[in-house]
């Protein structure tokens, strides 16, 4: 499944009048005719946006621009829409409408309105408007018309002791209702013809036009230190992910970072078995739950780095993050330094890979707890571009924490980036080789003015399960690129010496499955070479 929240086209209006017509089936199935939405893309083109899914459009969000103090708070949706003609739009308006915004119904536990809004806030951010305007349908009012009035039917609704499809969402995405509506939308039986006017407030407008610097550099980093503990299934394991998925996400976060290894609870099962063969059994399972990570990425709309967990393939095993991102897609990355202690007791093997990641929210990397230690993996992905570098780990002492904490923050130095580390703590009984856990998860910045003084972000409180939620801000990277007390990235001596990939050597089979997947990288861990 792929998923893309982008602006509407002449060419979706088949989806689009599809899509309506099941939404409105309950009031006479209406839809909008294609010259108005022409209309709509000729004069405010920017104004309309959708969600498409696997290439055909699901979602959709219509709205204009209007200069409020001509309308006020008591109109109908015909005088708001200029009699359904949309004349009232003016392009110098300091509000946005909103006239439309709808899911198709198969698709409604996907959250894609949310998706919509996100998309009518920030456009409003970076028109400098005062806020969204727009009046909501409560079509399960009517089911309560003989016990309340529209104002009690809203209180209980605020209150979550009534349950409103369109009002209840639309409290959720941070909107207020500013007064009741009669007679909005003349045939609106489930509503009763009533209706919310609903307004959203843009905090970052400038009264004088002048935008205040905020833009998509901002990124908001969900960092989870998970707590050890025995889960009587991987359902429950999952639930718990889910939980901290739905934290973040009403944080507005842009990543769920888990750590190293979190789903080794699940060995307890298989206790009774040597501890190469439990954490096979382990592995069993990490496609169905990357799987539901995938899911839980599209429904909760945040990118998420799912820690790291065991993977067979080809007979061999290796210790791999995911990186699950909110559009469907996903990546994965198989850790390169494997420990001794997961050679001895595993039988892991490590990857060849090193490859910088794109997301929504500029380009990542991820390298797995060891991994951090190695200064080349961190060098060769700020040269990829890297912003965010995300370390999932697991330490059970002080000592091998220090060890990730201390490299993670030279790491963040050297290469003018963020670097975000996610642990485990507490203890796990009845599991071969994962019986304690140290943990102070964090994030780290370069040190310069533009950041703290001690390059730290945001760190938990040790060894306690808890969410780390805090704000990075990429443009800030550049800035420290092009005027820092110091340019590391720039003042390389890359005539004396560089960082380079070695190509591997393969085995007639990996270069055969190699021919036959042209997106594999054929690289192996990093050596300095002096010229």
């Amino acid at each position: 499944m792929h998923i893309q929240t982008r602006t509407l086209q002449k060419s979706d209006y088949a989806d689009l009048k599809e899509a309506m017509i099941e939404v409105y089936s309950g009031i006479g199935g209406d839809y909008w005719e294609k010259n108005l939405i022409d209309k709509l893309l000729k004069i405010f083109p920017e104004g309309q946006f959708c969600v498409e899914i696997d290439g055909k459009v699901v979602a959709c969000a219509l709205a204009i621009r209007v200069k409020y103090s001509d309308f006020g708070d008591s109109h109908t949706y015909e005088e708001i829409t200029g009699g359904y003609t949309f004349d009232t739009h003016n392009p110098k308006g300091n509000w946005l409408y909103g006239i439309e915004l709808f899911v198709h119904p198969e698709y409604r536990d996907l959250r894609l309105g949310r998706r919509l809004y996100d998309a009518r806030k920030e456009l409003c951010e970076s028109l400098n408007l005062k806020g969204i305007m727009a009046g909501g349908r409560i079509p399960n009012y009517s089911k309560y018309a003989g016990e309340m009035s529209p104002r009690e039917y809203i209180t209980k609704v605020k209150q979550k002791e009534i349950y409103d499809p369109t009002l209840t969402f639309q409290l959720s995405n941070d909107f207020h209702v500013k007064k009741v509506l009669r007679g909005y939308l003349p045939g609106d039986s489930e509503s009763l013809e009533y209706a919310t006017l609903l307004e959203w407030n843009n905090i970052y407008y400038v009264d004088e036009k002048k935008k205040k610097p905020h833009t998509d550099s901002i990124i908001r980093l969900g960092v989870v230190q998970w707590q050890m503990r025995h889960f009587p299934n991987m359902q429950a394991l999952l639930e718990q992910v889910e939980f901290f998925a739905d934290t973040v996400s009403d944080y507005k976060a842009d990543f769920l970072v888990l750590p190293e290894f979190f789903n080794t609870p699940l060995m307890a099962d298989y206790n009774d078995l040597p501890e190469p063969a439990a954490i096979r059994k382990l592995a069993d399972v990490t496609q169905e739950v990357r799987q539901r990570l995938s899911e839980l990425a599209i429904s909760y709309n945040v990118n998420i780095v799912g820690g790291s967990m065991p993977l067979m393939d080809d007979g061999k095993l290796y210790n791999v993050a995911y990186l699950c991102r909110r559009d469907g897609s996903h990546e994965e990355y198989r850790k390169i330094h494997i420990t001794p202690n997961e050679v001895r007791h595993y039988g892991m093997v490590g990857g060849n890979e090193i490859r910088a990641f794109d997301t929504d929210c500029g380009k990542i990397g991820l390298l797995i707890c060891y991994d951090v230690e190695f200064p080349e993996l961190g060098r060769i992905l700020a040269e990829q571009g890297m912003q965010i570098l995300f370390v999932p780990f697991l330490t059970d002492t002080q000592n091998g924490y220090t060890r990730v904490r201390h490299c993670a923050m030279a790491r963040a130095i050297e290469n003018e980036c963020y670097v975000a580390i996610s642990g485990c703590v507490g203890n796990l009984p009845r599991v071969a080789n994962m019986d304690i856990h140290y943990a102070q998860s964090a994030v780290f910045t370069p040190s310069d003015f533009q950041f703290p003084n001690n390059a730290i972000k945001a760190e938990s409180t040790p060894n306690t399960e808890m969410v780390l939620l805090t704000d990075v801000d990429l443009s800030l990277l550049k800035e420290l690129h092009e005027h820092g007390s110091v340019q590391i990235m720039k003042d390389r001596r890359t005539d004396l010496y560089d960082v380079t990939v070695k190509r591997n050597a393969r085995t007639k089979a990996e270069k055969k499955k190699e021919l036959s997947n042209e997106e594999e990288q054929k690289t192996m861990p990093p050596v300095i070479v002096v010229q």
